[in-house]
């Protein structure tokens, strides 16, 4: 079974290179592993695990998913040389590619070589934190949300460093004027040094604004927990949520442990999991909240997936005037990395051109790399 296990990924891997799909390096005995976990009966199972460990690049989700049902419903049907071959899929597949099918093995030489070439591959217990880190917000158990919390609490949270007006003692390249005065003044007029100075860097104040509308209700738990997690950790940070009206919930996060934060978000909120008016809701933090918490230069997580009910030219003009206001924009959407997910709903496209970071937030996987992304800014 591990033998024509390998030979059949090894086809898939080549088919999906062929059809310039950036296969990851070293992702066949990855695979190996992990399917030996998650097993073979299931078809979406062995997609999501393939798709975790062989793709790498969003634009790659789509052939992807095309290749791999050709090639599920070859590994469901008997080995029959006379059989259809569905186009686009190599002839050997007829016969190798049976995953199902314990008793294949390999019909060409060529194909023992590449499992050669390959790393040594062992079929052993495989860790599921990869596959994990990949899994959709959207099916999340409790127990993955106990999990996610502790995930969370292991990364770095840096929104990057502003220059304030204060000065402190340091650099090279500023002489502290007083400094000298005194230390001349101590010293008889001797200049026994030049003291300098350098203005203090503080952390960037940062803002959530989260989507808590009926389309958003799949991830609303996780994308919370997630502002509880940043909430924790920064002290400069507000915290509103939507649907049709906008809502502080600053101070409901504040102090509380998360499942307790939840409750009260919940309680504060009268449109919770209702229509989702983007516009409106930026319209009103521009107008009200933000000469109160948009000073010194915060950096603004807009986390929603976009579906509006509003106006796109009113949700245009309130996002540009949001990211007038702040040192960065980044919109976190959910859906993106969903197989054959494009950014077209009227309002999406209106608004990002003002927008300076459009990234995924429906897995730690992308949870990590936003992580990363702030740990980077100036």
């Amino acid at each position: 079974m591990a033998e024509s296990l390998l030979a059949n990924l090894l086809i898939f891997a080549r088919t999906l290179r062929a059809a310039g799909v950036a296969v990851r390096a070293g992702g066949v005995p990855d695979a190996i592993r992990a399917l030996a976990d998650v097993g073979l009966s299931s078809r979406r199972d062995v997609r999501d695990v393939l798709r975790a460990v062989l793709v790498s690049r969003h634009e790659d989700l789509a052939p992807f998913d095309r290749l791999f049902e050709r090639f599920w419903r070859v590994w469901r049907e008997p080995a029959d040389p006379d059989m259809p071959r569905p186009m686009g899929i190599p002839k050997r597949a007829r016969t190798t590619f049976s995953m199902l099918a314990p008793g294949a093995s390999p019909s060409e030489p060529e194909q023992t070589g590449a499992a050669t070439n390959d790393m040594p591959v062992t079929l052993q217990t495989y860790s599921d934190e990869q596959v994990w880190r990949r899994k959709d917000f959207a099916a999340f158990t409790s127990g993955d949300f106990a999990r996610a919390q502790e995930a969370m609490a292991k990364l770095t949270w840096s929104p990057g460093l502003r220059v304030t007006r204060r000065w402190i003692a340091g650099g090279r390249r500023t002489v502290d004027l007083r400094r000298l005065v005194r230390a001349n003044v101590k010293h008889g007029g001797e200049l026994i040094s030049v003291p300098h100075r350098v203005r203090r860097a503080a952390p960037r104040p940062l803002i959530l604004i989260c989507d808590v509308s009926g389309s958003m209700e799949p991830y609303t738990r996780m994308l919370l927990l997630f502002a509880r997690a940043l909430a924790g950790e920064h002290r400069r940070i507000e915290v509103f949520v939507f649907s049709t009206q906008l809502t502080r919930v600053t101070r409901q996060f504040a102090g509380a442990r998360a499942d307790a934060a939840l409750v009260r978000v919940r309680d504060a909120v009268r449109d919770w999991s209702g229509g989702t008016r983007i516009g409106a809701a930026l319209h009103r933090f521009n107008t009200h909240w933000a000469r109160r918490v948009m000073r010194r230069g915060p950096v603004v997580l807009l986390i929603s997936d976009g579906w509006d009910l509003g106006d796109p030219d009113m949700l245009a003009r309130e996002v540009a005037r949001l990211q007038r206001s702040a040192h960065r924009l980044i919109w976190l959407n959910p859906l993106i990395g969903s197989p054959g997910y494009e950014p077209l709903t009227r309002g999406i496209r209106a608004a990002l051109p003002f927008v300076d970071d459009f990234l995924s937030v429906r897995d730690m996987s992308s949870l990590e790399s936003l992580a990363r992304h702030l740990n980077t800014l100036e």
